[in-house]
């Protein structure tokens, strides 16, 4: 279909939007697991970490797009076990859950068992991150193409979602991240997060599909309880400060 076409269809710009909101929701999960990861590195390091991973996303999500046909095949039988007739497609969900759950786990025991310093271990190098993003950016962008395929039917238009979902990603990485650092409890909730949501892969993987949506209605409440929670220590905080200025 021509452009002009296409920039003048009212059910074209329709697909557009809703692919575009529901790509920017599945990358929620995608940002999490960025501003954790990089938070690992030197300051300085951890943008450039975000806008590599973002960037990297991107690229694997258009050259997926044009690459359906192979798509396609990665959902064709593999091997069967356990009554199980598994694909790549599925063994590309199984191994990036299982790395998200071990990754989440990793930080969590270390947030919980940690000695409290600041000070992020020297092995957490620049490229052993990236490297950790790029295998979470597969199966993410793996997720991300499967949705687009399923709802719009012009490559053009895929294309254009998954562009503007990543850029309002990078716009949004900066400031989650720095609200992520600077509130421990918070980043134990994302770090909740990316465990059920490497469980949810985990689960596909297996054939036993958990729809999204009651994953995301799970973390907006418990982001409501959390913002509760922030809420009312802000205000104890307050109320102290002002009973000190009287005393």
């Amino acid at each position: 279909m021509p452009m002009t076409e296409l920039l003048s269809d009212p059910s074209v710009w329709a697909s557009f939007l809703t692919l575009t909101v529901l790509e920017i929701i599945l990358g929620i999960d995608n940002v999490i697991f960025l501003s954790i990861t990089a938070a690992r590195l030197p300051e300085h390091q951890r943008r450039p970490a975000r806008m590599i991973g973002l960037g990297l996303a991107l690229g694997m999500r258009i050259a997926l797009l044009f690459s359906i046909a192979w798509l396609i095949t990665l959902t064709e039988p593999l091997f069967t076990a356990f009554s199980i007739t598994f694909s790549w497609r599925d063994m590309i969900l199984l191994g990036g859950g299982l790395f998200l759950i071990w990754k989440a786990a990793t930080e969590i025991f270390d947030e919980v068992e940690g000695d409290g310093h600041d000070e992020r271990p020297a092995s957490a190098g620049f490229a052993t991150v990236i490297a950790q993003i790029v295998v979470l950016d597969v199966v993410f962008s793996l997720d991300s193409v499967i949705t687009a395929v399923g709802i719009a039917d012009h490559l053009e238009v895929m294309i254009a979602a998954v562009v503007v979902a990543i850029l309002v990603m990078m716009v949004a990485a900066e400031p989650i991240a720095r609200f992520v650092e600077g509130h421990p409890s918070t980043k134990m909730l994302a770090l909740a997060f990316l465990v059920m949501v490497g469980m949810a892969l985990v689960a596909d993987g297996f054939h036993f599909h958990v729809e999204r949506g009651f994953i995301y209605a799970a973390m907006v409440f418990a982001g409501f309880v959390e913002a509760l929670n922030l809420l009312r220590a802000r205000n104890r905080r307050l109320a102290r400060a002002r009973a000190a200025r009287r005393d």
